[in-house]
């Protein structure tokens, strides 16, 4: 039998895979008819921490998909976890935008940027050059460093912005150092959250996402079932030279569809 129709729960990617900024992609709500149809479940799973789960859930509804935050995980909300389970009393210093430092605090985190014990990096659309000097200067220091994700660019209508993994980047640069922890996909932490979150074995979880080094990757850190969609970062060149290959490849989440409706 198919792997894809043992499936019970697919984690969607955003960014590339479900929609392109404020645009659906091509088959997007129609594969979510078409799992709803045969009893399947969704949960959208994205890297980007530059909005909370709840902007993310007010984002969707507008493109014309009600769902309520819990349908959404974001690295943000797995770095929350992950803080609050190992450094529950820690202050940090985030390099990230309002809505990530508002998902730290509704966990109990305390946030100082005068004396933080805890560096942690995000997807930062607001980033300055001071923030980025000062947390070099920190992760210089040696304080634990955590990043939310590694994704080097986000997919947009025009081209590409650059991401997490750029900034990851910039501070290797100066600091020689790689974060400590990367919390987002695909570190194995934030599959076992989900299916945490979920109540389901990973074994019944399918990952569909555009980037072969973060979505596909799942399929070697956690052994879930992985599909790629050609709707976004990855182009069917970049398998050649990729370590990370997908169990299943289609254009885009609407001929995903087609196939779980034959």
């Amino acid at each position: 039998m198919d792997d894809l129709f043992s499936v019970r729960c697919f984690l969607l990617d955003m960014d590339g895979t479900f929609n392109l900024e404020d645009q659906l992609l091509n088959g997007a709500l129609r594969f979510i008819d078409v799992i709803k149809e045969q009893g399947k479940d969704f949960i959208f799973l994205t890297n980007n921490s530059s909005k909370n789960r709840f902007e993310y859930a007010k984002k969707i509804t507008k493109l014309g998909l009600p769902i309520s935050e819990e349908k959404v995980f974001t690295s943000a909300e797995a770095t929350a976890i992950f803080l609050h389970r190992n450094y529950p009393q820690a202050s940090l210093f985030v390099v990230g935008t309002p809505s990530l430092e508002n998902e730290f605090r509704s966990f109990g985190l305390m946030i100082d940027h005068e004396h933080p014990q805890i560096a942690v990096l995000g997807f930062d659309t607001t980033m300055t050059y001071e923030k980025m000097w000062r947390l070099c200067d920190l992760v210089r220091a040696g304080i634990p460093y955590i990043a939310t994700h590694g994704d080097f660019n986000c997919p947009m209508r025009n081209g590409f912005m650059p991401d997490a993994g750029a900034m990851i980047a910039f501070v290797k640069a100066s600091t020689g150092r790689e974060p400590d922890y990367v919390i987002g996909k695909p570190n194995r932490f934030i599959v076992d959250s989900a299916a945490e979150k979920l109540g389901l074995p990973i074994s019944q979880m399918a990952m569909v996402g555009d980037r072969l080094y973060t979505d596909i990757a799942l399929g070697s850190t956690s052994g879930i079932l992985t599909v790629l969609v050609l709707s976004g970062e990855t182009q069917m060149t970049d398998l050649a030279t990729s370590s990370h290959q997908p169990n299943y490849i289609f254009p885009d989440l609407g001929a995903l569809a087609d196939r779980l409706e034959k």
